[in-house]
C-alpha cells in the first residue's frame, strides 16, 4: 500500500498527540516490579504497537513472548523476565532477530541472570528462567544502548544488593537515562547519579503508592492521586516540521508539559533556531513561524538520536546546510536509518554525506529529483512520519507502506487529514 500526500495552501490544527511511548514502557515496567501493582493507577498509556506488545507480555501468558519489532520491549521485557520467577522465551521479526542484545544478556548473566541464546549467539531469541538476583557492581560502556542501561537500572530495586552501574567512555543519550531514574523515583526508589559516571539504585522495593503527577502546566495536576502519561515528543516533531515548512501554518498541540522529562522536548529549541515558537498553554503547547531559518545548522544530537530523521529532512528541505553528529545509535534502530536517509533524501533531489559512521552532514549539493518520488519507508515509523511533511513541498508525494506509523503513532495519516491534507491510496 502508498498513500499519495497533499498539502493543504493553510493548516490550522488542534492536535491531540499520543501518549509517550518511552514513558509508558518504563512506567509499565516498573508498575510490574512494584508491589501491588495494581493499585498504582496509569492514565493516557500510549497506544502504539509498542506498548500494546508491552502489556501483552506483562498481562497474557503467551509462550514464547512475541514482541514483534518493538526493540524497546525486547530490552526492558528480557531484564524484568530474568527477576520474574519462571520458565521464559522471547523473541520478535526478522529485524528483531538481527539487532543485538549481547551487551545486556552479559551485563545480566555478570548479575547472575540465566540467559541462553535460542538461535545466534548474541542475538534473540531469548531463553531466560527468571528469579532473584543478588547485584552489586557492574561496569557498562556508556556508548551502548540507553535501553540496556534502563533496563538494568529498572529491576536494580528488586535486586538483593541494589546495582551500581559505572559507565565507562562517553554516555551516549544521557537525558533516556535521567528520564529512567526519574520515574523510578516517582514510584519510590532511591535511584541517582553518584558521580558523573556512576549511578546508584538502592535496594529499597518500589512502593505502590502512586507518584505526584508533574510538569503539568495545570496547577491542579499536582494533586493528581494517579499517573498521567505525558504526550509524545517525538511525535511533536512533525508537526513542528511541518509548521517549519509551511508558509501558512499554526499548529496546537495537547498533553506536553513545560517541564517534561523527555529529553526530546530539546527539539523545541532546535526548532526555534529553524524559526518555529513554542508558547506553553494550560493544554500544550502552540506553534508558529517567527522568522527565516539560519544559513547553517550544526549540532550534536546524541542525546535525542529520535529526532535526527526530523531534522535531516526539515533542514534539507528549507535549504539549510548541516552537519549532525552523534547519530551512531542510527545504524541498529528499525533499519539503518544513516542509509535510508540518503537514500531517500536523493529520490527529492538532495546528496546528503555520511562520516565515521555517526555523522550526517549537506553542504547544499543538488542533484535531479525524481519525476514521481515514492519513499519508502523500511519497516520504520520514522522515515514515514519525516518524510510526510515533505509533501508540503513535492505535491502528490508517495509514501510506501504507511502502516508502519502505528509502531509509535497510528493516528498520524488521520491527524494530518484533520489538519487539512490530502491523504489518499495509491498505486
Amino acid at each position: 500500500m502508498r498513500y499519495s500526500l497533499t498539502a493543504p495552501h493553510r493548516i490550522e490544527a488542534d492536535v491531540q498527540l499520543p501518549a509517550s511511548k518511552s514513558i509508558s514502557n518504563r512506567a509499565l515496567i516498573i508498575n510490574a516490579l512494584a508491589a501491588d501493582a495494581d493499585e498504582i493507577p496509569l492514565l493516557n498509556l500510549s497506544d502504539c504497537d509498542d506498548t500494546r506488545v508491552m502489556l501483552r507480555a506483562l498481562t497474557a501468558d503467551d509462550d514464547p513472548i512475541d514482541i514483534l519489532a518493538a526493540g524497546t520491549a525486547m530490552r526492558f521485557l528480557t531484564a524484568y523476565l530474568c527477576v520474574t520467577p519462571g520458565r521464559w522465551n522471547i523473541t520478535g521479526t526478522d529485524r528483531m532477530r538481527q539487532r543485538p542484545i549481547r551487551v545486556l544478556v552479559d551485563a545480566l548473566r555478570e548479575l547472575g541472570a540465566c540467559v541462553t541464546y535460542a538461535g545466534n549467539d548474541g542475538f534473540p531469541p531469548l531463553s531466560i528462567e527468571g528469579r532473584r538476583l543478588r547485584g552489586g557492581t557492574l561496569c557498562l560502556r556508556g556508548d551502548v544502548s540507553s535501553q540496556y542501561i534502563s533496563a538494568l537500572l529498572m529491576i536494580g530495586p528488586t535486586l538483593v544488593d541494589g546495582l551500581t552501574l559505572r559507565l565507562t567512555g562517553d554516555i551516549v543519550s544521557r537525558p533516556y537515562i535521567d528520564l529512567t531514574l526519574r520515574l523510578m523515583r516517582d514510584f519510590g526508589a532511591r535511584a541517582a547519579w553518584t558521580g558523573t559516571d556512576v549511578i546508584s539504585v538502592a535496594p529499597l522495593p518500589y512502593r505502590p503508592a502512586a507518584p505526584q503527577a508533574h510538569h503539568s502546566t495545570d496547577p491542579q495536576a499536582h494533586h493528581s492521586a494517579v499517573f498521567t502519561v505525558e504526550s509524545d515528543w517525538s511525535a511533536a516533531s512533525y508537526w513542528y516540521q511541518i509548521v517549519a515548512l509551511h508558509p501558512h501554518a499554526e499548529v496546537s498541540l495537547r498533553g506536553l508539559f513545560v517541564d517534561s522529562y523527555q529529553g526530546d522536548s530539546r527539539g523545541a529549541s532546535l526548532f526555534a533556531r529553524l524559526g518555529v515558537a513554542t508558547e506553553f498553554t494550560p493544554q500544550g503547547v502552540r506553534l508558529r513561524k517567527t522568522g527565516a531559518p539560519p544559513h547553517r545548522l550544526d549540532e550534536d544530537l546524541v542525546d535525542i538520536p529520535d529526532l535526527a530523521q526530523t531534522f535531516v529532512v526539515a533542514c534539507a528541505l528549507l535549504g539549510v546546510p548541516f552537519r549532525f553528529t552523534g547519530l551512531q545509535s542510527l545504524k541498529i534502530k528499525e533499519t539503518d536509518r544513516i542509509a535510508a536517509l540518503r537514500a531517500e533524501l536523493r529520490k527529492l533531489g538532495y546528496l546528503v554525506n555520511e562520516e565515521n559512521d555517526n555523522t550526517l552532514f549537506w553542504d547544499g549539493e543538488r542533484c535531479p529529483a525524481e519525476t514521481s518520488p515514492v519513499i519508502r519507508t523500511y519497516d520504520d515509523h520514522r522515515m514515514a512520519m519525516s518524510f510526510a511533511p515533505a509533501a508540503i513541498r513535492f505535491p502528490s508525494l508517495r509514501i510506501a507502506d504507511p502502516q508502519v506509523v502505528s509502531k509509535s503513532y497510528p493516528a498520524y495519516w488521520s491527524d494530518l487529514e484533520r489538519a487539512g491534507f490530502r491523504v489518499e491510496e495509491s498505486e
